[in-house]
């Protein structure tokens, strides 16, 4: 039988009814970084609808990796229990539930979209002084500068990442999803655009790409074997000078070899300056280094 949209899709040990996934999506409304009621009926309903996945928005690892004060977090133990009650309640509507793991990195401390969106201050309930990121370069002339994460700092986001998978495990949920899009702190490690650093973090495509598949073989050993562990990247910065579709076709290649089950594919975010020529029915073509996408990393970034 061919697989559609409406077959089932297996991945380990796990069985989604059909291949509708509803992808994570900021909302704003949680509570120390507590799932609330809202969360409930937005994804539950999702459930509700039929969807064969239901993954929970950007879940910050680290307060300070929040994106808003009102993102959801899995940093501590009090945050499990409110998680799981939503967890429950999708997965008896027969969605299987996930959650997707983000730290904001230089994207941090921001006020909630119908609150402007801005960079928020420190007396405005935000917290410009940690925000981080691989290099001093910020997001935005607006945006604060982030202070670049030492040795010490990248050992606590990686461990972060695979402490709050533990926990999303502990929630109930089915499927674990790595954030390393849309311009948020794993992204930003793996675009020059904001990894300016020299050492072993930056540089050349291995530099950039070491935080991300460190991250994820933490994840990978912290994550039950029977569950599937996905990675959304960006594959284009749509910036000359950005992250590029050839590189992400490499490192999904080495993803799949620490055990990701499924790449999600998004484009853009590191750079307010992106413009991505989108028009109807057309097929867009994103910038690259070379004519065609070579079968391995270019000199240049390998």
């Amino acid at each position: 039988m061919t697989d559609h949209l409406f077959s089932p899709l297996r991945q380990r040990g796990v069985t989604l009814r059909n291949r509708i996934v509803v992808s994570p999506m900021c909302q704003y409304m949680a509570e120390d970084g507590r799932a609330t009621d809202w969360h409930l009926a937005h994804l539950g309903a999702r459930a509700m609808g039929g969807a064969g996945a239901v993954i929970a928005e950007a879940t910050s690892v680290l307060p300070e990796g929040r994106i808003s004060p009102t993102d959801l977090g899995l940093w501590n133990d009090d945050q499990v229990e409110p998680l799981a009650r939503v967890m429950r309640f999708v997965a008896r509507q027969g969605a299987v539930p996930g959650v997707q793991l983000a730290h904001a990195g230089r994207k941090a401390s921001t006020a909630a979209p119908w609150h402007g969106g801005g960079p928020l201050a420190a007396g405005a309930g935000g917290w410009p002084e940690r925000v981080v990121g691989p290099s001093a370069v910020p997001f935005s002339p607006a945006h604060p500068v982030p202070v670049p994460l030492d040795e010490a700092a990248i050992g606590a986001v990686m461990t972060a990442f695979a402490a709050a998978a533990r926990r999303a495990a502990a929630a109930g949920a089915l499927i674990c999803e790595v954030h390393a899009a849309h311009g948020y702190l794993l992204h930003q490690f793996l675009s020059p655009l904001s990894n300016r650093r020299t050492d072993g973090w930056g540089g050349t495509f291995a530099g950039r790409t070491r935080l991300l598949l460190q991250t994820v073989a933490a994840v990978r050993e912290a994550w039950p074997a029977d569950r599937p562990l996905w990675v959304r990247l960006s594959a284009t910065d749509w910036m000359d000078e950005g992250w590029m579709l050839e590189e992400s076709i490499a490192l999904a290649r080495k993803l799949k070899s620490l055990g990701v089950d499924l790449v999600d594919c998004s484009s853009g975010g590191s750079s307010p300056d992106a413009r991505i020529p989108v028009a109807r029915g057309s097929r867009c073509r994103s910038p690259t280094r070379s004519a065609a996408a070579p079968a391995s990393p270019p000199a240049r970034w390998a």
